[in-house]
């Protein structure tokens, strides 16, 4: 009979973890042209959907770097008061907040030829509470056209999306496990 009780107490547990995980998802910025004065990076974001737990892979040469800043310093180019700084050819940024968050390459000129990023971090609609209205996403003059810029490094980069964790995978892998547990139980 304790056996029973403990093995219910664990089945919810893990249960309820499963149904609040969502997935979340890996950008590759700029896909396989990646953080490059080349990469038309407002073509690339223009049919991107960013929510609180995806993360933003930037790669590049050494050469360039991945500055988070201000709006303001977005605009103008400025890099004399960065949020963050990081150089080093990969570098990956969890977007754990909603809201916009500005990017730019370290190099002033990089940057005013277009080598910056906006990106619009928006609540994950699969976390918000149950009944929850969710916001409908209508940007003006979006599009998803291909960039006009090419640049195709020698090594092969995925493209700029896949799924870091949850969802359907997520629940079937726990009830998949929760029933080996279950028998194992179940035996002793």
């Amino acid at each position: 009979m304790g056996k029973g009780i403990v093995l219910g107490c664990v089945l919810v547990v893990l249960l309820g973890f499963a149904l609040t995980c969502s997935a979340a998802t890996l950008y590759m910025v700029g896909d396989n042209a990646g953080w490059d004065i080349s990469t038309d990076l407002d073509t690339w974001a223009q049919d991107k959907k960013f929510v609180v737990g995806d993360v933003l892979l930037f790669q590049y040469s050494t050469i360039h770097s991945v500055n988070e800043v201000t709006e303001d310093s977005f605009k103008g180019c400025n890099m004399s008061d960065p949020i963050q700084t990081n150089s080093g050819g990969n570098t990956s940024i969890p977007l754990n907040r909603p809201g916009a968050r500005y990017f730019v390459c370290g190099n002033k000129l990089h940057c005013l030829g277009g080598m910056k990023l906006q990106a619009n971090v928006q609540v994950d609609p699969a976390a918000s509470p149950a009944g929850a209205p969710e916001a409908s996403r209508l940007e003006p003059g979006s599009s998803s056209r291909p960039s006009s810029k090419n640049n195709n490094p020698s090594a092969a980069i995925p493209n700029s999306t896949g799924h870091i964790y949850g969802g359907m995978v997520s629940i079937l892998s726990v009830s998949a496990f929760l029933s080996s547990m279950a028998t194992l139980l179940w035996m002793m």
